[in-house]
């Protein structure tokens, strides 16, 4: 299995209120992912995030091996979320992908 792990930083600029819409986004749109890719096994994301944190939402995903990775990251509902929730309201973005 693969792990596939996301950290964002949003983009300077945004009130808090607003930052909080933009996480909450953020976390319906791929949660809602669950069960609609194949080879998604599971997906998580946490936006709630203490004091001294330099991230503002993380990604936690497994998926059955590197191909369901590769199907999940082209797949048009997970390119949906991504084009709209996600990248017009991030900075910075680190991924990380290993075997569990």
């Amino acid at each position: 299995m693969i792990r596939h792990v996301i950290l964002w930083k949003l983009k300077d600029g945004f009130g808090e209120e607003e930052k909080a819409r933009i996480k909450t986004g953020i976390k319906a749109g791929l949660e809602d992912l669950a069960g609609r890719i194949p080879g998604l096994v599971s997906i998580t994301v946490d936006i709630s995030g203490v004091s001294g944190s330099t991230a503002d939402a993380m990604l936690d995903s497994t998926f059955e091996d590197g191909a369901a990775l590769e199907v999940y990251s082209k797949h048009p509902a997970h390119v949906s979320v991504a084009e709209n929730k996600v990248r017009p309201f991030v900075q910075t973005r680190l991924c990380l992908n290993f075997e569990v």
